[in-house]
Formats: C-alpha cells, sequence, structure tokens
C-alpha cells in the first residue's frame, strides 16, 4: 500500500515506500520444507520405519527477509545389515501419499496497519521537527536582518548627525572669519583714522611750530628794530648834547592809571625778604623799555633805593612781570619810568 503526502517544509511530494512482496519469501519457505519431508520420507522408507511426526514453523510475514534455512537433519547412523534370509515374494509397496502442501501463513493486517501508522507518525514527527528548525531558523535569519537592519539605520543616523555637525562647524568657523575679518577691517579703518589724526595733528603741530616761529621771527625783527630805532634816537641825543642843542620832547603825557597798572603787576611779583622798617623812604626808579606786545626788551636803573637786596628783588620782579599790561586802546608806551617805594609792600 502505497501513500502520497507533500513535505510541508520543502514543498516536495513523498511517497510511503511500498512493502516488499511476500511471495518470494513463502516460495522459498515451502520448497525447504517439501525439502525436509522428501528426507524424512526417504529415511523412514529406507530403515521401513513408522514416519516420524513432522512440525512446520510459520514465521511472522512482518519480517522483510526470510529466516535462514534450518540445517539439514542428522541422518541416522546406518545400521549393520541382516543376514539374507531366502527370497520370499513380497507384495509392492504402495506409492508415496502425494504430498502436503503447506498451508498459507495468514497476513496480520492490523499490525501492518500498526507499522503504516507508526511510519506515518515518524514521518509527521520528522517533519514537525523540521519544521521547527526550518521555523527557529528563519526566526534567527530574521532576527539577525532585523539587526542589520537596525545597524544600518543606526549608521545612517550617525552619518546624517556627523553631517549636521560638520555643516554647523563649518558655519561657525565661517562666521568667526567673518567676524575676525571685520574686526580687523574695523581696526585697520580705526587705525587709519588714528594715523589719519596723528598726521592732521602733526600738520596742525606743524603749522602752529611754523606760525609760532614765524611769530617769534617778527616779533624779534621788530624788537630789532626798535632797538636800531632806540639806538639811533639815543646815538642822536647824544649828539645833539655834544653840540649844545637841546632836543625838544615829542614824547605825549604819560597815563596815570596805565603807569599804575604796570606799577601794581610789578609789585605783586617782588619778593623781598629783608625788613621794610627802616629810616627815610627808600625808593628806587627803573626806566622800562617793551614791545608793542608789552614784552620786556631792557630794564635800566635811574635811581637806587640805597638797598642792594630791594633794588635787586624789584628788577627780578620787573622780569617776571613780562609782558606788562597795556592801555585801553590795545597800545603800550614804549618806555615806562616806574617808582617802587618800600613803604607800599605789604607788611
Amino acid at each position: 500500500m502505497q501513500t502520497k503526502q507533500t513535505d510541508h517544509v520543502h514543498g516536495v511530494p513523498y511517497s510511503v515506500p511500498s512493502e516488499r512482496s511476500r511471495w518470494p519469501s513463502l516460495g522459498l519457505a515451502l520448497a525447504m520444507h517439501l525439502g525436509l519431508l522428501f528426507f524424512l520420507w526417504v529415511g523412514v522408507q529406507w530403515q521401513s520405519t513408522e514416519p516420524v511426526a513432522v512440525e512446520a514453523e510459520v514465521w511472522d510475514l512482518k519480517v522483510q527477509t526470510a529466516a535462514p534455512a534450518p540445517p539439514p537433519a542428522t541422518e541416522p547412523e546406518p545400521q549393520p545389515a541382516p543376514p539374507p534370509t531366502p527370497a520370499v515374494e513380497e507384495p509392492a509397496p504402495p506409492p508415496p501419499p502425494p504430498p502436503v502442501a503447506a498451508p498459507e501463513p495468514k497476513v496480520d493486517l492490523r499490525e501492518a496497519e500498526i507499522a503504516l501508522e507508526r511510519k506515518k507518525a515518524k514521518l509527521k514527527e520528522e517533519k514537525e521537527k523540521a519544521a521547527e528548525e526550518a521555523r527557529k531558523k528563519q526566526e534567527q535569519q530574521d532576527r539577525e536582518d532585523a539587526k542589520r537592519e537596525q545597524d544600518k539605520q543606526k549608521q545612517k543616523e550617525k552619518e546624517k548627525a556627523d553631517k549636521l555637525e560638520k555643516e554647523k562647524a563649518d558655519k561657525l568657523e565661517k562666521a568667526k572669519q567673518a567676524k575676525e575679518k571685520e574686526l580687523a577691517q574695523e581696526k585697520a579703518e580705526a587705525q587709519a583714522q588714528k594715523d589719519k589724526e596723528q598726521k592732521e595733528q602733526a600738520e596742525k603741530k606743524a603749522a602752529a611750530e611754523k606760525a609760532a616761529k614765524a611769530k617769534k621771527a617778527a616779533e624779534q625783527k621788530a624788537a630789532d628794530k626798535a632797538r636800531a630805532d632806540e639806538m639811533s634816537r639815543i646815538t642822536g641825543a647824544v649828539g645833539a648834547g655834544t653840540t649844545g642843542t637841546a632836543a625838544k620832547s615829542t614824547a605825549p603825557r604819560m597815563d596815570s592809571g596805565y603807569v599804575a597798572a604796570i606799577t601794581a603787576k610789578i609789585k605783586s611779583n617782588i619778593a623781598y625778604s629783608g625788613s621794610t622798617d627802616v629810616p627815610g623812604a627808600p625808593r628806587a626808579v627803573y626806566k622800562i623799555e617793551q614791545l608793542p606786545t608789552g614784552e620786556i626788551i631792557s630794564v635800566r636803573k635811574i635811581k637806587s633805593s640805597g638797598l642792594p637786596a630791594y633794588d635787586s628783588a624789584v628788577e627780578n620782579a620787573i622780569a617776571k612781570s613780562s609782558p606788562l599790561p597795556k592801555k585801553k586802546d590795545g597800545t603800550v608806551v614804549r618806555e615806562v619810568e616806574a617808582v617802587f617805594d618800600m613803604k607800599d609792600l605789604p607788611k
């Protein structure tokens, strides 16, 4: 009995192998029994003895191969021949009975079905075991695939994060470079502005120094000219005195308030540490020559106070007071005669 089924694991149909045919085994057993009966019959006839009962065994049909043939029965040892007897005519022996065929063994269908069910159960168990192994193998494969997919996803996320981080770093670096460039430009502009201001200041300073030098040169020139004029005047006056002719004074009348302002400024600068409690009225008279700007160009003592220390203090005060005050109209008197009484000093 052959049954076709389908393997659920591999998807290939399979068939239960059919059992071997029992007829060759039955034929071989029958021939063996017939041979045994033949030898027994020959032995019985040869010994003229009663035949021995013969027993036959029936083998289980579940056995796939035939059982090995039993060893041949040992022949009885020959007996010594009896003494010859007078020939007596005996009747002919009856013909041997026909051989009796051994009964055909019965096939146990129940045991065959049980064996088939066991085989089916074993095949089913093997198939389930194979399916279980395939399922486990598939699950392992799915886990590995999921892990590989997860690793790929993590790698992609890592690459994406690295890319974003790199872009962020590039942006920061560009911003830093732009900031540094801007600071450098501002610094350069500030330095250029500073250099420009310094240059302008230097030019202004140079111009101021130049103007000051020019002014000083002009003043010096004017002072030199004034001295020259004064010397010429003095020389002329001296010449006129020697010839006996007196020059008439053409100097304008002196402003008393202007002279008082000059005297007051000089007195404020007198630093006399001596005693002012002296008899008499010490007085020092000086003639001061000045430029149109009020700067003093010469000081000449006309009358001494009789106290050298006081005279020296007055001269120092005159030098400190340059330039001298001007008139209300901004003009000056070239020569001024100032009188300094010791009694006017603060006690």
